[in-house]
């Protein structure tokens, strides 16, 4: 796969009680980055990809997202533009890790682009 989805993001109000409900529920080795107020979940095995559990400033709904692995962010988001979706998040540093950029689709599903490389 040319594309293949390398992140996920599950975000709400209490990103604490947040990582706390899913490390207990499956049992997650999750990590908290308070330079971002972000808890890394790391993949757990052979196949998977790693996460991670976010409480957005705002008024951001709770969510669930996935991130797509792409060589050029810009461009994938003005394919989706072309293709009926709109830009939500334009190219965005992560320091020392990437960038990243988001869409929602033409039904209102938010997507995630990542360039870079995944910890």
């Amino acid at each position: 796969m040319s594309n293949p989805v390398v992140h996920f993001e599950i975000s709400g109000k209490s990103g604490a009680a947040l990582s706390e409900f899913y490390g207990k529920l499956f049992e997650w080795p999750i990590q908290h980055e308070p330079s971002m107020n972000y808890w890394m979940v790391p993949a757990q095995g052979e196949g998977s990809i790693g996460g991670g559990i976010a409480q957005p400033d705002g008024e951001v709904p709770n969510n669930v997202t996935i991130y797509v692995q792409v060589d050029d962010l810009q461009t994938y988001l003005d394919r989706a533009e072309a293709l009926g979706g709109t830009t939500a998040v334009p190219p965005t540093p992560i320091p020392g890790i990437g960038e990243f950029a988001m869409f929602i689709d033409p039904e209102g599903n938010c997507i995630g682009l990542f360039k870079g490389q995944m910890p």
